[in-house]
């Protein structure tokens, strides 16, 4: 792909972000490993997998990004996961807001069906303020979109009228 190309459907991403006919989930920044410890604990980020500098550094980079391509306030919705809710206020995009459809189930995939089902409920009800920005894990873009983003990854999708989900690129 020629670098013009490539720079068009980039900037196709990106408008379609700021229209509202699509919307960005993302991969939480680089946390370094799998999964999470034996003793997790929701809510307690010392039992967690969490950014480690290189992914804070990514997750603020990314933000700038979006601020230079014209996206100053999202809004946000962010996996109640350490390192997810991280990735998001770092980017400074506006307030983060936990939905917990976007949680992981790596360590639990009997919840990957129904918790996958609600985020799709979620997505077909939920009327953004904003360009719509959800921040959560490998398992759950799989899930979703049958995409497999890179940690820090952006996924930039579009739900159609039938309740699918179309896969318009990744930034």
């Amino acid at each position: 792909m020629s670098a013009a190309l490539a720079e068009s459907d980039e900037r196709a991403l990106w408008q379609a972000l700021k229209s509202g006919e699509a919307f960005a989930l993302m991969r939480h920044a680089l946390a370094p490993g799998s999964g999470d410890p034996a003793e997790f604990t929701l809510g307690d980020c010392s039992t967690q997998r969490n950014l480690n500098e290189e992914g804070r550094a990514q997750a603020r980079a990314i933000g700038a990004r979006f601020r230079a391509n014209g996206l100053k306030s999202m809004d946000i919705h962010s996996s109640q996961w350490c390192r997810c809710q991280e990735t998001a206020r770092l980017m400074e995009l506006g307030p983060v807001n936990e939905l917990p459809a976007l949680n992981s189930f790596y360590e639990a995939p009997e919840r990957g069906d129904p918790q996958t089902a609600e985020l799709k409920s979620w997505l077909g009800t939920y009327k953004p303020t904003g360009p719509l920005l959800l921040v959560a894990h490998f398992v759950t873009a799989s899930a979703l979109l049958d995409a497999y983003p890179d940690s820090g990854e952006v996924v930039v999708a579009k739900r159609n009228p039938d309740g699918s989900f179309m896969v318009l690129g990744s930034l």
